[in-house]
């Protein structure tokens, strides 16, 4: 790529006398403008009365949306996807192009854009289409693995040109995701105003992914991945989360996601707030390592987080803009998390926003349209018949086209840097790189340095500046270091790319570190990690360790979903420490008064010097509480985590016991067990011991002398042995509703077992089966016809997933303070009948009604089949599938 040489001259002396002299302003901690922001201050709730919805396309045309994307000129891209999470039969997918260019809710066209399976994120942009998909062989019909793809559409005419170019391949651990399905797998992506393509990761991790230049990569577990459009330097951005399905990116490059419900852990749906490199702790530091990670901003109990959006356009009303916007699955909600600035990260209060069934996904257009997929009961497998997608705006929205990008000049994109709008702002700097490279800096410059443009196109504009000219814009955004309120922003542009570092000092990243602004030591603690001089451990060492970083009492859970803020910058300058490997200064730094960061990094260093060095400073000091902490450190070096190769994972019930999932030694772990066992036999006290014991437990050493304490790590194959654990009674009850559908998808089940199932487990009570019975709820006698094997199981194990037409809960109130619940099994002009959950008639007559409502829960309370068997289970739902 072509770039912009402001001069490279006057560049370098500026990075020089920089290097030198330092920066010696005085710094303020400026954040006025970007707390006020966040619109933390609004307490009104949201109402969506106030909204105007347009159904776009139905099943007809959008079966199963699983994701979606729409272009700045707001052409709509979904993501088809009739395999659904648990299916395993590919050729059912496919990327669908809608168009409504005059925004009077009817489409003008369509078409099939390209043939995918298992779409999971989508991006347009310019006339390329990025798709993360499932890849399956042609020859066997076995998923081989998932890609992040590009298809271009040069010709406009709403089908991919070709086939796609591949950015990444391999981003799946192949074993969990060929028996299992794409479910928990990779998943949604967007892109930053930095230019990176985020890529949100699912539990089942991935190995050996291989981007564009061969660079291969592998991560045991979920968080987000990150790589350039053209597929280059891809890296981890931040580890140690669930199933995430799509992040949400904020103008100022926080990124946030809601993750998915654990289904077994009690750890439920986690909205949090990434800070780069940070380790947010699923599974291995979930329960005994709570005071090492970086814990969520709240944990809002059961759902299933899908499509995420940070909502950034100046016709949407103040009370939803500017805003991280989450999508629940389960919970059929698309949920506002109004922020607050808490030093370097947020806090949040939580808002029911927009009701849509089993919403997937959501994105907006550079005219202010927004538009949400609802999966709509489509099941796990996917359906043909359910699924649509809808158009969202604020009452009063006025439509205006967007400019065309493609005859725009290079002056005119250079204004839409300066709208206070998030995809305006976005879809123009990437037509001006791609269009006007040697013009793009000199424009983006222009923008970065005007103080009286809002912080967020200041922002858009350092980061376009930043990736116009790589190293020979450096000058500049050191320069631009020197103001205080983009100092944050400029710090992250000088150290966002690993390929464009040359040149760049520490100076102005070490002088971060002591910045009175907690935005600016994050951007510059990162920073260091990212530049890896060693040099900079000196500075890192010295960030302080909160009083907060207090190890779990032992048998408890640790506050894993609790802001505090106080851990994030402690936490990342250990994370930098282990980068730029300063294993030398972190046991050079123990026992000094930097010595808890340097032993909480030390943890990570399995390196022979670290090891020495532990011993050495264990043996030369008679501080007992420091003893204490080297040998709780030097106990955590002992075992490290075995190399993934992607062939298995931990199910929805993962061994939560950590610090290693599956730990194996390594070189030195003889010499770690000779000195700890030479520590063990000089002791003579019973509490001694116990501590040896209680380390041997917490660490899984395994070493037998201490005690039995320590046990195998289970690692849990995910592979079902149908015929061993079948019969099982309780087994329902104990596993996710994931594995339960694929255990009895593949049980054949005894119907005439199921109709007596039918009857003991009290379904009789509100269903019916055969025409003629009295009418009481859902008729099961054709519910065969209507709904295949997994969704009947569905119904069962949630009934509120999706309730029969007719057949709603409803709640009466009489005028004598009275409170009926159940369906309304039949209706005149002055009377209704009324049947509870027991199956019992009420007849009431209307004029005693005070209020009438229908309630959002099935009548059916879930867990009717918890004691059941999959064998049993499987019988029931066999008999309802023979009911046609």
């Amino acid at each position: 790529m072509l770039k912009f040489k402001p001069n490279t001259l006057l560049a370098g002396a500026a990075l020089l006398a920089f290097a030198c002299t330092g920066n010696n302003k005085p710094k303020t901690a400026d954040f006025t403008e970007l707390k006020s922001y966040f619109n933390s201050d609004i307490t009104s709730t949201t109402d969506s009365t106030d909204l105007v919805f347009t159904n776009l396309a139905g099943p007809d045309l959008v079966p199963s949306p699983a994701a979606l994307a729409v272009s700045a000129n707001g052409e709509v891209f979904v993501g088809v996807d009739m395999i659904g999470s648990l299916g395993k039969t590919p050729g059912k997918g496919s990327i669908v192009k809608l168009i409504d260019a005059d925004n009077d809710g009817t489409l003008d066209s369509h078409t099939t854009f390209a043939k995918v399976d298992n779409p999971r994120g989508i991006i347009a942009m310019r006339d390329q289409v990025f798709v993360l998909h499932t890849v399956f062989s042609e020859e066997t019909g076995i998923a081989t693995g998932m890609d992040l793809v590009v298809f271009e559409d040069k010709d406009n005419d709403g089908v991919a040109d070709g086939p796609s170019q591949p950015l990444i391949k391999n981003i799946c651990s192949l074993e969990p995701l060929t028996s299992r399905g794409t479910d928990h797998a990779t998943n949604g992506i967007r892109m930053g105003i930095d230019g990176w393509i985020y890529i949100a990761v699912g539990d089942f991790g991935f190995h050996e992914a291989t981007d564009r230049t061969g660079k291969k990569m592998t991560m045991l577990g979920g968080g987000i991945v990150r790589v350039r459009p053209d597929g280059t330097e891809m890296e981890v951005y931040a580890h140690g989360t669930r199933n995430i399905y799509d992040v949400a990116i904020d103008p100022f490059m926080n990124i946030y996601t809601r993750g998915n419900t654990n289904d077994g852990g009690g750890w439920n749906v986690r909205f949090i707030h990434y800070t780069q490199s940070g380790e947010f702790g699923y599974p291995n530091y979930f329960k005994n390592f709570t005071n090492e990670i970086i814990p969520a901003l709240v944990d809002v109990g059961g759902g299933s987080g899908t499509g995420s959006y940070f909502m950034d356009d100046y016709r949407w009303p103040a009370k939803y803009n500017h805003t991280p916007m989450m999508a629940d699955w389960g919970r059929s909600q698309l949920y506002i998390h109004r922020v607050t600035m808490d030093g370097p990260s947020f806090t949040q209060d939580v808002e029911e926003f927009i009701k849509l069934p089993q919403i997937t996904d959501i994105d907006v257009d550079a005219s202010g349209r927004m538009f949400l997929a609802a999966w709509d009961g489509a099941g796990y497998n996917g359906s043909p018949d359910k699924g649509y997608v809808v158009k969202v705006e604020p009452k009063g929205f006025v439509f205006e086209p967007f400019i065309d990008l493609k005859a725009a000049s290079a002056e005119e994109l250079g204004e839409q840097l300066k709208t206070q709008s998030s995809v305006a702002r976005l879809a123009a700097q990437q037509e001006l790189l791609a269009r006007f490279p040697q013009e793009a800096g000199k424009i983006a410059l222009r923008v970065a340095l005007d103080k009286n443009l809002p912080l967020e196109a200041r922002v858009a504009g350092i980061y376009t500046y930043a990736q116009a000219t790589c190293t020979d814009g450096n000058g500049e955004l050191l320069s631009l270091t020197e103001e205080d309120k983009i100092r944050e922003f400029a710090l992250r542009a000088l150290a966002d790319r690993k390929t464009c570092l040359q040149g760049v000092p520490l100076d102005p990243f070490v002088e971060g570190v002591t910045d009175p602004n907690d935005r600016v030591k994050s951007a510059a603690i990162v920073g260091l990690g990212r530049i890896g001089n060693p040099e900079a451990a000196e500075a890192l060492l010295a960030v302080a360790v909160p009083s907060s970083f207090v190890e779990p009492e032992k048998g408890t859970e640790g506050p894993h979903a609790t802001p505090n803020s106080a851990i994030v910058l402690p936490h990342i300058a250990v994370q930098s420490l282990v980068e730029i490997g300063a294993v030398d200064a972190a046991v050079d730094a123990i026992g000094s008064d930097h010595s808890k960061l340097a032993l909480w990094a030390l943890k990570y260093m399995h390196d022979p010097k670290a090891v020495d060095g532990l011993i050495e400073a264990y043996k030369n000091t008679e501080d007992k509480a420091l003893k204490v902490e080297i040998l709780s450190t030097i106990s955590r070096l002992y075992k490290e985590e075995a190399p993934y190769a992607g062939d298995w994972w931990w199910g929805t019930r993962p061994d939560t016991h950590g610090p290693y999932y599956k730990a194996v030694d390594w070189s030195e772990s003889p010499k770690i067990k000779a000195f700890l066992m030479e520590e063990w036999n000089g002791l003579e006290d019973a509490a001694g011991k116990m501590y040896f014991a209680d380390l041997n437990e917490k660490n899984r050493m395994d070493i037998t002398e201490f005690g039995d304490g320590a046990s195998e790590l289970t690692v849990v194959e995910n592979t079902i042995d149908l015929e061993s654990i079948k019969n099982k009674k309780g087994q329902v009850g104990e596993a996710s509703i994931e594995d339960v559908i694929i255990a009895v998808e593949n049980i054949q089940g005894d119907p005439v077992k199921g109709k007596a199932l039918f009857t003991s487990q009290g379904c009789v009570a509100c269903h019916s089966v055969e025409k003629g019975q009295p009418l009481k709820g859902p008729f099961m006698g054709q519910i065969g016809s209507i709904m295949n094997r997994s969704q009947i199981t569905e119904s069962i194990l949630k009934p509120n997933a999706s309730i029969s037409q007719g057949f709603a809960t409803v709640q009466v109130q009489t005028n004598d303070g009275k409170t009926y619940m159940g369906f309304v099994t039949g209706e005149n002009a002055n009377e209704i009948v009324l049947q509870d959950i027991a199956g019992n008639p009420t007849k009431l007559s209307k004029s005693d009604i005070k209020e009438r409502k229908e309630l959002e829960n099935s009548m059916m309370p879930p867990g009717l089949a918890n004691s059941l068997s999959y064998e049993e289970l499987a019988s029931l739902v066999s008999y309802l599938q023979s009911q046609k």
